[in-house]
């Protein structure tokens, strides 16, 4: 989450007219994230979080919110959509599209312990089984021919900041990757940003889980990688035991099967890039915003070197 389209207090009362949640009493930006503009939204009905959608085609938007009600409707704890006077789940604001959700409670722990990891990994599990009968599937945004475009757009301002050998290194992951050819595995919608700042914690127990906005279709087994990687690994030596908590914990509630097992090192390392290289775009190729926050891609080079190590 972040800023770059910025909203006074008379636009988000105008945007509120249209929705019987209330009347405004309080506006505040939020900073974390990358993505969309957000905003806290209290009115005298509680507090709810208000999205302007700033990369999404507009065509692309009411597949997240039919997602969002489904989990919902489920017992997902995910935000609720709200929806308007005339029972439409988005807005317009000028050229963009926006959406109002409930505001989850709980809180983001920027560090899990055990117990929270294992919590994790058992909503995870959750969130694709409350999910399986969802449908249309959407394809996966970051998949093989954004890996490669990406890579290609990054290569020389990687060579120039890092040194060649990080170039080195993106270039052989690249090639190794494109040479896999993994087995048919279960597959349905995962959240594919299940990061810390993206699960709320009432003390060890999951509260909320936000953000479904890069969901799509993909082998669950992936977003299992991209768990791990973003909420286990630390690059210290009690990490095995971390990822261990976690995925035992997803487990408890669907097991994974023997080919889903055997692809999760590579896994690991295909998520491990696909995150190095978002953060190196956005580092690169910064967006305008009053309120943006670029994450460290350095972060993730390790975690590549690490499971290439291992």
């Amino acid at each position: 989450m972040s800023v770059y389209t910025e909203l006074s207090p008379a636009e988000v009362g105008d945007i509120l007219a249209g929705y019987d949640l209330g009347a405004l009493r309080g506006l505040q930006g939020i900073a974390a994230g990358i993505e969309n503009s957000n905003f806290f939204v209290d009115t005298d009905r509680g507090r709810f979080v208000l999205t302007i959608f700033e990369r999404m085609a507009p065509e692309e938007l009411p597949w997240f919110m039919r997602l969002m009600c489904h989990l919902h409707q489920r017992g997902f704890p995910c935000p609720q959509p709200a929806r308007s006077r005339d029972g439409t789940l988005l807005f317009d604001y000028g050229e963009k599209r926006g959406c109002i959700v409930s505001c989850l409670p709980g809180a983001v722990v920027e560090r899990l312990n055990r117990g929270q990891l294992a919590e994790a990994g058992a909503t995870l599990a959750r969130l694709h089984l409350a999910g399986a009968d969802f449908t249309p599937a959407r394809a996966n945004p970051t998949g093989a021919d954004w890996l490669a475009r990406t890579a290609e757009q990054v290569a020389e301002p990687l060579a120039a900041r890092y040194g060649t050998e990080a170039a080195a290194l993106l270039r052989d992951e690249l090639a190794w990757q494109q040479a896999q050819r993994p087995p048919s595995l279960p597959t349905g919608i995962i959240h594919g940003d299940y990061f810390c700042d993206n699960i709320l914690f009432d003390g060890d127990r999951v509260s909320g889980v936000i953000d479904l906005y890069y969901a799509h279709s993909a082998p669950w087994v992936m977003d299992i990688a991209i768990a791990i990687n973003a909420l286990a690994i630390t690059l210290e030596q009690k990490d095995e035991a971390r990822s261990r908590a976690l995925l035992d914990g997803y487990q408890a509630r669907r097991p994974l099967d023997a080919d889903e097992l055997a692809a999760l090192p590579g896994l690991l390392r295909l998520a491990a890039l696909r995150f190095w290289l978002s953060r190196l775009f956005d580092l690169f190729f910064p967006r305008d915003g009053a309120m943006t926050q670029v994450k460290d891609p350095e972060e993730y080079r390790h975690k590549l070197r690490y499971h290439r190590g291992n």
